[in-house]
């Protein structure tokens, strides 16, 4: 895709995460809405994926979302790229349904390898299965997705020193620094300092990308993360974002993090993202 292209996509996905929500009147649109650019970028553009789904991932590029909640954004991305029919984006948060409110894997869902949304402990899914890969000599990549609030249980840290100890350098962790939690900003409820210090004192290597709502930013930082890997150390990247970005009344708050808009916020919130390839 070009750039306007993948930018469509991304306001449609905004879409599809919006209608989700609503439809059940529960979810987590905030931290969706703020990593749809990632999604976009790494599922259209950089990841090597391959939607005829394989629980081994032997020969393919890995996925794990850590921080769960944002599963909108995860499953419209993967019916988007092909995992699944775009039309079950419908059973979202449904008693039996694939789609649940944090992913699972007891129902089969492709591209879903781990259930997550118990924070903090997909980093240490990853690595395993990055030394998986190591050791099947499968020369892929894993990439991770965490929130900033997530941060602030310990299992991160224990997992972050063992990867740099282990110089498991076939892996790509992105924070989502949106500065919002739950509770309120991640500085009100617990500050974390410097987390580029933090890190790079672990023994990773670090890169920024200042605006994560910039596809063309986001495409760049994945790539130079990419440029990184195989050098002897974990690489992180510390992505800057707007929790609620494309939805003028849900940004720059907390408030939308785990809240459905109701049916006039709905109306208003979908004519800020016009349909660009079709609701479901």
């Amino acid at each position: 895709m070009d750039i306007k292209q993948l930018e469509n996509f991304a306001t449609q996905v905004r879409r599809d995460i919006l209608r989700q929500v609503h439809k059940v009147d529960s979810g987590h649109p905030g931290g969706s809405l703020g990593c749809t650019e990632f999604f976009t970028a790494l599922y259209q553009e950089v990841m090597q994926h391959n939607p005829e789904f394989n629980m081994d991932g032997i020969g393919e590029d890995l996925f794990f979302l850590s921080n769960g909640h944002i599963s909108p954004v995860f499953y419209s991305v993967l019916a988007r790229s092909g995992y699944f029919p775009v039309e079950e984006l419908n059973t979202f948060r449904l008693i039996n349904s694939r789609l649940q409110g944090h992913p699972t894997t007891h129902e089969g869902l492709p591209g879903i390898r781990v259930a997550s949304g118990s924070l903090g402990q997909g980093m240490s899914v990853a690595i395993g299965a990055a030394q998986a890969k190591k050791l099947n000599k499968d020369s892929h990549l894993v990439f991770t997705l965490h929130g900033d609030g997530e941060l602030q249980e310990g299992q991160n840290w224990e997992a972050i020193m063992y990867a740099a100890g282990n110089k498991v350098d076939n892996l790509i962790s992105t924070i989502d620094l949106n500065g919002q939690q739950i509770d309120g900003s991640t500085d009100n409820v617990l500050p974390m300092g410097n987390l580029r210090a933090k890190f790079e004192a672990f023994g990773w290597d670090v890169l920024e990308i200042e605006n994560g709502n910039d596809l063309k930013q986001v495409i760049n930082g994945l790539n130079e993360a990419k440029a990184r890997t195989g050098k002897g150390k974990p690489v992180c990247i510390l992505m800057h974002t707007e929790m609620g970005h494309g939805v003028d009344f849900m940004m720059h708050t907390h408030a939308w993090h785990g809240k459905a808009p109701n049916d006039e916020q709905l109306e208003k919130a979908l004519a800020q993202n016009p349909e660009t390839l079709g609701d479901y």
